[in-house]
C-alpha cells in the first residue's frame, strides 16, 4: 500500500493544479438575459391589480437590466486593458522565480516518485514564463525605437 499512498502524493500538486484548472474554466456567472426574460414573462403573468407586486418586480428588471448594461462596459474596459497590455517587469520576475524553482526542485531526492513530472512541469513553465518576458521585452523595445524615430 505504501506505493498507492507515494503515487497520489506524487501527482497531488500537478492533480491540483489541473482540477483549479478545471474548476475556474468552468464557472460560469448567471445568464441575466434569460433571467430578465423570465421576469418579465412573470411580470405578464401578475394581474394588473397587484400593483405593489408588478412594482417591485419591475423595479428588479430595471436592475438587472443596469447590471447587464454596466457589465457590459466593464468587460469592454477589460478587453482594452488586456489588448494594450505589452509586459512589464513582472514577467520576468516570474520567469527568474519559475528557473529558480526548477533549479531547487533539481536539488531535491531524485528517487522521490514525483520528481520527474515535476522537474518536467518546471521546465514547460519556465519556457511559457520565459517567452512571456520575451515578448514583453521585445514590444518594449519597439516602442522605445518607435518613439526614439518620431523625436528625431
Amino acid at each position: 500500500m505504501p506505493g498507492i499512498a507515494e503515487i497520489a502524493l506524487a501527482g497531488a500538486p500537478i492533480a491540483g493544479g489541473a482540477l483549479l484548472g478545471v474548476a475556474a474554466g468552468n464557472l460560469r456567472p448567471p445568464d441575466i438575459r434569460a433571467l430578465i426574460v423570465k421576469d418579465m414573462d412573470l411580470l405578464d403573468r401578475i394581474p394588473a391589480e397587484q400593483v405593489e407586486r408588478r412594482a417591485e418586480l419591475q423595479r428588479v428588471i430595471d436592475i438587472r437590466i443596469d447590471d447587464l448594461i454596466g457589465a457590459v462596459d466593464k468587460n469592454r474596459e477589460l478587453r482594452q486593458l488586456a489588448a494594450s497590455y505589452e509586459g512589464n517587469w513582472r514577467d520576468i520576475v516570474v520567469f527568474i522565480c519559475a528557473v529558480l524553482f526548477t533549479i531547487v526542485w533539481w536539488n531535491v531526492d531524485h528517487s522521490r516518485t514525483n520528481w520527474v513530472l515535476m522537474f518536467v512541469v518546471m521546465i514547460v513553465l519556465s519556457i511559457l514564463a520565459g517567452v512571456y518576458a520575451a515578448r514583453g521585452i521585445l514590444r518594449g523595445l519597439a516602442s522605445f525605437l518607435k518613439g526614439r524615430r518620431t523625436s528625431q
